[in-house]
């Protein structure tokens, strides 16, 4: 029997549709750092706008997990050896995502950054492929050759190599290869993850203050909240979405993962002017067909398959 039509589905039905808004809210709230980002881009560089996410990120966590009493499953991951090794090489390839797309979106390549994400699920698809036998259906194995092609042909045809998108999407979809096989939740793995490079950020900060080159705490109060706030920011949409994690299936809470990139993508074409040349064209169209496949093959498996609750990530 599917949940909705379980015993108490009025109540379950107001779960799913609580955790529906809480989920667009998410990924509504991730399509607008680009935005932030560049609120302060004249003013700070990205390397001290990165710094401090990861800083301020740690604290967020650290007091989200201190206030719902959880700080024990950081000491219960300690004692766990090969999730800490697995976590310092989702620590890096995480931090590298975010120095990229620090980077990329103060640079004005917002556009690469929406591809990227487009192309993440795609890539998350071929790497479960290759790396932990899942089978790919037909319509899977087309919507990655679509998106393949749409990259070929925009390097081939028009010498567009979007290596900010591949780089984004390949770090994001490493990421969650890694979390995928470690048992952790997803605020203690983050926590964790900002922990295990926190000296090397704290130096770089110190360095960056005898440089003469950071702004932190220097000249504007403004300032020194927007750069707090740039962590904080990221984590609660995390939050938001492990809520609504455990209200929806993982399938359908897919379906919304397209908010973010098309907030990205308007962003870029409509707020800042970003040239939608042919080779972006190519690429985003191939990815977008890739794509509409993609969710078309999630929502007929899922048409056919029992209801089941998401697993909770916190």
């Amino acid at each position: 029997m599917s949940a909705d039509t379980e015993g108490g589905a009025p109540a379950q039905a107001g779960s799913r549709l609580t955790g529906g808004m809480v989920a667009v809210g998410s990924f509504v709230i991730w399509s607008f750092l680009p935005l932030y980002f560049n609120l302060i881009r004249g003013e700070v560089s990205p390397w001290e706008s990165f710094i401090h996410r990861i800083i301020w990120s740690g604290a967020a966590l650290f007091v989200f997990l201190m206030y719902r009493g959880r700080l024990h499953t950081l000491a219960e991951l300690c004692a766990r050896r090969r999730a800490m090794l697995a976590l310092a090489g989702s620590a890096l390839v995480l931090f590298g995502n975010w120095a990229v797309f620090i980077w990329a979106v103060t640079h004005g390549h917002i556009l690469d950054v929406s591809l990227g994400f487009y192309i993440s699920p795609l890539l998350n698809v071929l790497f479960g492929f290759c790396f932990l036998k899942e089978r790919l259906t037909r319509l899977q194995v087309a919507a990655v050759l679509l998106a393949a092609l749409g990259v070929m042909v925009a390097i081939v045809g028009y010498g567009f190599f979007p290596w900010i998108a591949l780089l984004i999407g390949a770090t994001f979809a490493i990421y969650g290869l890694i979390r995928k096989q470690v048992a952790v939740d997803s605020a203690t793995g983050l926590l964790f993850e900002t922990l295990l490079v926190m000296p090397f950020t704290l130096a770089w900060m110190v360095w960056m203050y005898a440089d003469g080159t950071a702004y932190f705490l220097q000249f504007s109060w403004r300032i020194d909240l927007w750069l707090i706030g740039g962590g904080v920011i990221g984590v609660i949409p995390l939050v938001m979405f492990s809520f609504a994690a455990r209200r929806l299936r993982l399938s359908t809470l897919g379906f919304f993962q397209y908010i973010s990139p098309t907030g990205h993508f308007l962003t870029a074409v409509f707020l800042y002017g970003e040239a939608f040349i042919a080779g972006n064209a190519i690429a985003f169209i191939f990815i977008w067909f890739g794509l509409a496949l993609y969710t078309f093959d999630i929502w007929r498996v899922q048409r056919y398959t029992p209801a089941a609750p998401a697993p909770s990530l916190t």
